[in-house]
């Protein structure tokens, strides 16, 4: 099977086969194990320090004084210490000594990313996503190298607008304002995920397409399960450069 080349205006420039890596099984048990653990990777450990709420000199007076057995401080007669008084420590903190990293093995992960490379490639999988693709005829898009060149968010614009998927990037420029303190700390609006560029050297399209909304760029060596299927779900946009593309097979097949 062969997908056409499209030039920066969509025209047809030739014609490309298909890389068998998009005769993958499709397996989203797997991608979702890949996506975890990588997520988990970002993580920071955190935890308590041991002694917090303990640096007190209180003790408890046991019974007979008409009051409860909490430790109280001699001064103030004011409880300190235990679980249920205020300033006191936490009965089962978290400890920063706990794994939280998930790990998965090479194959896997690989696997992973060669079911989401086919996943993007199947346009009912794209469309239940969420992604704008009533204006584009035919997946994989193909676009010729000079793709990798863009050097302007203008031009980035004209390209996908030249495609018929601006509308997906106006798609993942969402409105709403997030609810909770997290508007007040850079993070008013949430933003959706657009079209991934995929390309085999960043000439210049990296910076160029940074800024717009949803918009991710990747070179196909870099390719991972999180950017071919954000938040585990299948399905992701993505525009090729042809060169990409034609190494596929090269870079991730079995």
């Amino acid at each position: 099977m062969k997908v056409p080349v499209l030039s920066l205006t969509k025209e047809q420039v030739g014609e490309v086969e298909v890389p068998r890596v998009f005769e993958t099984p499709i397996r989203p048990d797997v991608i979702e194990r890949a996506v975890i653990a990588q997520q988990t990777r970002r993580l920071q450990p955190q935890g308590r320090d041991p002694m917090a709420g303990k640096r007190t000199t209180a003790i408890s007076k046991g019974t007979g004084h008409g009051q409860s057995r909490v430790p109280r401080l001699k001064q103030g007669n004011r409880a300190a210490f235990g679980v249920s008084i205020v300033g006191g420590h936490q009965a089962f903190p978290p400890l920063s000594e706990k794994n939280v990293v998930k790990n998965i093995n090479r194959k896997e992960r690989r696997l992973a990313i060669r079911s989401g490379i086919a996943a993007s490639a199947v346009k009912e999988i794209v469309a239940t996503r969420g992604h704008s693709v009533g204006d584009i005829p035919q997946l994989p898009i193909v676009v010729d190298d000079d793709i990798e060149g863009l050097k302007k968010t203008e031009e980035v614009k004209g390209l996908l607008t030249s495609l018929g998927i601006w509308a997906d990037v106006e798609r993942a420029d969402r409105h709403k304002i997030r609810a909770g303190k997290g508007k007040m700390r850079g993070r008013r609006k949430k933003v959706g995920k657009g079209p991934l560029i995929v390309v085999s050297e960043d000439r210049g399209i990296g910076k160029a397409a940074r800024n717009l909304p949803g918009v991710d760029t990747a070179t196909v060596r870099g390719l991972n399960a999180e950017l071919l299927a954000p938040g585990a779900h299948l399905g992701r946009l993505v525009v090729w450069a042809k060169s990409a593309f034609t190494s596929l097979d090269q870079i991730w097949e079995v």
